[in-house]
């Protein structure tokens, strides 16, 4: 049975999607099975793996309304091992559609019992909000990865997040673990990065990831020619980074 992991941050620009796109390749090239779903009607992991968003037909929210199977929303990817539930603007509408509905937190976690068999792992890429698609997202992970941007504002939110995910272990996802808080952007030459890691290992010791994701002009290109950072430029820093990311989880579940 794969693992769900989402990976979330109601704060915008820490590095979910980067994280979720450039993991997924990571555990691809090391021969595990990923379903990346992106839940974030902004699509970039759709179109990060280069996918035009305009042609997406089925996607994440055809799967939430349950009105198509799983499988037949999911699109193979040029990245070995990583196949894709994409995303389009319509999920934005998704919020709002199924309030009415029962059991609406559990709509995304019901929908992927057709596919968790297939797959080592699934990687959920959540909006930068706590909504509806998020909570979905949670209750349906079995563990969250969350990002964290080495900058003045890194905790900003980060109080409320948690306690979103106690709210969800408390009423809907009593399994629901942390996988670990993952340091982004990381500049060694800024004494502020230095201090964000300083700070968030004090505070969070044994929750952060040995793992430090340095900031690399070869990771921010590498979405706009529609690929992931392993197969723009394997030998970058960012690639080594989500490497050892993917290397980490590993050796964590064994």
């Amino acid at each position: 049975m794969g693992k769900i992991i989402a990976i979330a941050n109601q704060k915008g620009g820490v590095g979910k999607t980067t994280t979720t796109v450039n993991l997924a390749a990571a555990l691809g090239v090391l021969e595990k099975k990923v379903l990346l779903i992106d839940a974030d009607p902004q699509a970039n992991a759709t179109s990060g793996l280069g996918l035009d968003v305009e042609s997406v037909e089925a996607g994440t929210y055809q799967v939430l309304e349950h009105t198509i199977d799983p499988k037949d929303a999911v699109i193979t990817t040029e990245s070995p091992n990583v196949d894709l539930i994409p995303a389009h603007i319509d999920l934005v509408a998704i919020e709002i559609e199924l309030v009415d509905k029962p059991q609406r937190e559990f709509m995304l976690k019901n929908a992927l019992q057709s596919v968790v068999d297939s797959y080592d792992y699934i990687l959920i890429d959540c909006a930068p909000s706590l909504g509806l698609i998020t909570l979905n997202s949670l209750v349906a992970a079995d563990s969250v990865i969350i990002p964290i941007q080495c900058e003045y504002f890194a905790l900003e939110g980060l109080g409320k997040l948690l306690n979103t995910i106690k709210s969800v272990q408390k009423i809907h996802n009593q399994s629901l673990a942390i996988e670990g808080l993952l340091l982004t952007m990381y500049d060694p030459r800024l004494r502020l990065s230095n201090q964000v890691v300083e700070e968030v290992r004090k505070h969070f010791s044994s929750m952060v990831f040995e793992t430090v994701v340095h900031r690399n002009i070869r990771l921010s290109e590498a979405p706009s020619y529609g690929e992931s950072i392993i197969s723009y430029d394997a030998t970058s820093k960012g690639a080594v980074n989500y490497l050892n990311l993917a290397n980490e989880i590993l050796n964590k579940k064994a």
